[in-house]
């Protein structure tokens, strides 16, 4: 009985090693070939008057995703942008430099424009795990589709909810600020949670990109990305619009940050 119970806790050991082996090499992947940030402007920022020739301008930039937020006006209360303009953004990466589009769906029952945003031509596809009954069977359907999956955690969002998903999710991004409107400040009280979610993926072995979505200050970019292994950062109007410099400036110096 001791030598079962001894053999049973070496072959545990043996797997924690192997997941956080696992976890160390995709870091050193990460750090190695993706060593830049994943910046990700946000359209929303954009007037529509003149959105096509500045998100001309945004496709000439190093910067990697286009963030698209699709709001109902009943999940949060407010409306953004339409899937006219994420097919036009589209178009437009396509005939330029060939960028990513994510979109960040706060709708309720998202599952029922999946394939149309799918159709539209985003790469990336987040919806809030409260806005489902089963949201988990809506990262399959985007799964489906052939995009990658992404979950969005309010700050009041308990990562205990999420847990069992993140296996099946490509990337997750944390709300440091209420949804629904642009240029809010950053939440401190949210940090704690990208701490967890990245002791998690070491944990489990998994590889889920970590994002921030909100109050994206130099100072913040700065920290989440140095001490808490976040990767990706939604801009706002903090460092990237209406700014004195032009977009290829304002995207360069944040990756010194």
């Amino acid at each position: 009985m001791m030598m079962a119970q001894k053999t049973s806790i070496q072959f545990a050991r043996i797997a924690k090693i192997e997941r956080i082996n696992k976890y160390k090499i995709w870091r050193t992947l990460q750090n190695g070939y993706l060593a830049k940030k994943i910046l990700c402007p946000s359209i929303l920022n954009l007037s529509t008057d003149n959105m096509r020739e500045e998100i001309e301008k945004l496709d000439a930039t190093d910067m990697d995703i286009y963030h698209v937020d699709i709001m109902d006006g009943t999940f949060v209360p407010n409306f953004g942008m339409s899937v006219r303009e994420l097919e036009m953004i589209r178009r437009i990466t396509d005939a330029g430099h060939h960028k990513l589009v994510d979109c960040h769906m706060m709708v309720m029952n998202p599952h029922r424009y999946i394939k149309r945003i799918a159709e539209a031509g985003a790469d990336i596809i987040y919806i809030h795990p409260e806005s489902e009954l089963i949201p988990s069977a809506t990262l399959e359907l985007i799964q489906l589709e052939g995009k990658k999956t992404g979950l969005i955690l309010n700050p009041c969002t308990s990562l205990e909810t999420v847990k069992d998903m993140l296996p099946i999710t490509d990337y997750v991004m944390i709300m440091a600020v209420n949804p629904g409107f642009a240029g809010r400040e950053f939440m401190p009280y949210t940090r704690q949670k990208f701490i967890e979610l990245d002791n998690y993926r070491k944990e489990k072995g998994l590889n889920y990109h970590l994002m921030l979505d909100g109050g994206a200050t130099r100072e913040v970019i700065a920290d989440l990305y140095h001490n808490c292994n976040v990767e990706g950062f939604v801009l706002g109007k903090q460092e990237l619009f209406f700014q004195q410099d032009d977009y290829a400036t304002c995207i360069d110096r944040i990756r010194t940050f």
